[in-house]
């Protein structure tokens, strides 16, 4: 008898390779359609970037370079000018670099402790609470610009000034803006586990901390994941905030991009200003690509229920 067969003479059953069907290859089809339409101003923004002038105003975007070159790349990190500075997108690379390592920790911790308390800790008025802080998800922030502006210019700093124009005031305005879609993720999450779960600790004695770093925290690193990409790429994305709230000393890489485009001495750069968008963006970017089947497990794991 051959290894592949049973005591009994049949065949193991188990998967069995997927067979071609006109539904499958219109699927692939599609996706390679779409993939394509979506990367190629990607393509050209490469392509474009590694040109000098000369070859940009030939008019054919999709031409490879004849000469390539990276010096667009470097003048874009060190030397553009950004108004009457030239010191490129590096000391907006920084900026952001501290707003996210910042922001996205402290908004990813205070969500987690709300939706666990709102999951578990039920009190008077709860309801009310989450439904206030779902709503003030879908608030224009447009309309708050000024109210915030004017509350942190009411906040006095021990050494001098208010929080208006300084690292930790756009830190804040972060944090706050970020709270009320990762609360309803993480509170529909730990809705979602087993209520057993709780009750079990709460016979042992565990408490409310102790529930939460030794049972939910545990628990959900999945969402914790989901709503590290969603803070990461909302605040290194993001541009308004940056401009109003930052400061002169800290702004955005997103602002210091626009500045770029923006400034002009006779001539647009389009092979500096798409080497400048690219190095923008390519924080976003490297997030999804590593971390993208993660994104589609967290959400699976229980993003979206509750």
């Amino acid at each position: 008898m051959s290894a592949a067969t049973t005591s009994y003479g049949v065949e193991p059953s188990g998967p069995k390779p997927r067979r071609v069907t006109p539904a499958r290859i219109g699927i692939y089809a599609f996706l390679i359609v779409a993939a394509i339409f979506f990367l190629i101003p990607l393509a050209v923004m490469i392509l474009t970037s590694m040109k000098p002038m000369d070859e940009i105003r030939g008019g054919n975007i999709f031409a490879l370079p004849l000469n390539p070159t990276l010096d667009y790349w470097v003048k874009a990190w060190s030397s553009a000018c950004t108004g009457r500075d030239c010191n490129g997108l590096a000391p907006g690379f920084f900026n952001s670099m501290k707003i996210t390592l910042l922001a996205v920790p402290i908004s990813i911790i205070l969500s987690m402790l709300n939706g666990y308390a709102l999951s578990f800790w039920r009190f008077r008025g709860s309801e009310l609470m989450f439904g206030l802080l779902v709503f003030g998800a879908f608030v224009p922030f447009q309309v708050l610009v000024y109210p915030i502006i004017f509350a942190l210019s009411s906040v006095k700093l021990p050494w001098g000034g208010t929080l208006f124009g300084t690292l930790p005031g756009i830190v804040i305005v972060h944090s706050i803006f970020g709270m009320p879609i990762l609360t309803l993720l993480f509170r529909n999450f730990f809705a979602s586990l087993p209520g057993e779960l709780f009750k079990a600790a709460r016979v042992d004695g565990a408490g409310f901390w102790r529930i939460f770093f030794s049972v939910m925290l545990p628990m959900s690193v999945p969402i914790t994941i989901v709503a590290v990409i969603l803070q990461v790429t909302g605040i290194w994305n993001d541009f308004i905030f940056g401009l109003v709230f930052a400061g002169r000393e800290n702004l955005p890489m997103t602002v210091q991009l626009n500045n770029i485009v923006r400034t002009s001495t006779g001539t647009v750069e389009y092979s500096t200003n798409m080497a400048a968008t690219i190095l923008t963006g390519a924080v976003p970017l490297i997030v999804y690509f590593v971390s993208g089947k993660w994104f589609v497990r967290g959400i699976a794991a229980g993003a979206v229920k509750g």
